[in-house]
């Protein structure tokens, strides 16, 4: 069984081959779309999501040829939505560089998401994938895009009367399953197995727990390890678990301070007051309780996958995936 490096590598390579190459291109403006939907695959990136469905797969006994495929066109869904995600969040980072929207425009870097999108279904085409696992990447596209409406209207229509129940309903759609749930589910049906009811439930909460620790290292992570923007979360106006956290423990006067810096468009929010903001969710102890959160969903999480993933064939594949579910929280980046 390959390493989760030389996985990662593999999954990527399969990516990268998959993609127009800007050498092969007959004209200068067709190098450079080969360039934008080369861009996010070759900066890198954790491979999570496809590296957790090949372990899974393998756990069954699928083979690596048939798995990888797979994997590599859910690593393309990832590019995409980034893409996307970064032009509606008006984010300024992607990976340690500026999102590519900053480097190309919005029209020429939406159009390069879009292509992505088109490659990712064309990959599942040609790698013959089964009906089962084209209509779970059809039910992922629709979750995460209905997720992330709303996290959008949230912050355009102007939301402070959410509950952490709201955050984590968002949470489950618009990231929780295709971080863990649909990797899950796509490797056993890559196999040919009916996924069980468990890799829904607790991939669930394995998930939430992966975005909750995200928005944590937003505001405590080291820049050079999280590769995008700190506190950007606080910029673009965000309901994180944190913020709405502290929004119904603080007194009404900085309730109403954080209100009102929230309401104002990024452009308009004074750095100080966003600093502010920053200071008073790492001091309040919001953060910390986010934390704890994600390790008690954590937790949770693999208690329940672990009897389950350890009746399959492949024990050490098995092994594999529940080392990297672990990760998703434990980690810096």
């Amino acid at each position: 069984m390959l390493t989760l490096s030389g996985l990662r590598e593999a999954i990527r390579q399969h990516v990268l081959g998959a993609l127009p190459r800007p050498e092969a291109a007959y004209r200068p403006e067709v190098a450079e779309y080969a360039r934008l939907l080369r861009d996010y695959p070759e900066r890198g990136g954790k491979m999570l999501r496809g590296a957790l469905l090949c372990y899974t797969g393998l756990a069954y006994g699928a083979g690596l040829e048939r798995l990888l495929p797979v994997a590599a066109a859910l690593e393309l869904f990832q590019n995409w939505v980034l893409i996307h995600d970064d032009i509606e969040d008006a984010s300024d980072e992607r990976r340690g560089k500026p999102a590519l929207h900053k480097l190309y425009g919005v029209p020429l870097a939406l159009n390069a998401g879009d292509a992505l999108h088109a490659r990712m279904w064309a990959m599942l085409i040609e790698a013959e994938a089964p009906r089962e696992v084209l209509r779970e990447f059809a039910r992922l596209v629709e979750l995460t895009a209905q997720g992330q409406h709303l996290e959008m209207t949230w912050v355009e229509r102007q939301r402070f009367d959410l509950t952490e129940a709201d955050y984590l309903e968002m949470c489950s759609q618009k990231a929780a399953y295709y971080t863990a749930v649909a990797p899950l589910r796509l490797g056993a049906l890559v196999a040919g197995a009916q996924p069980p009811a468990v890799f829904e439930q607790a991939g669930t909460k394995l998930g939430l727990g992966f975005q909750i620790i995200d928005d944590v290292l937003n505001l405590a992570g080291e820049r050079e390890k999280y590769g995008k923007e700190i506190a950007g979360d606080l910029w673009e106006g965000k309901r994180t678990l944190i913020l709405l956290h502290f929004l119904r423990q603080a007194e009404p006067p900085e309730r109403d301070r954080a209100e009102a810096l929230l309401r104002l468009p990024r452009e308009e929010k004074p750095a100080s007051e966003v600093g502010w903001l920053h200071r008073r969710l790492l001091e309040t102890g919001a953060v910390a309780y986010a934390q704890e959160v994600a390790e008690g969903m954590l937790g949770e999480g693999l208690e329940a996958l672990r009897p389950v993933l350890a009746r399959l064939p492949d024990s050490e594949a098995a092994e594999a995936a529940l080392g990297l579910l672990e990760s998703l929280v434990r980690r810096e980046a």
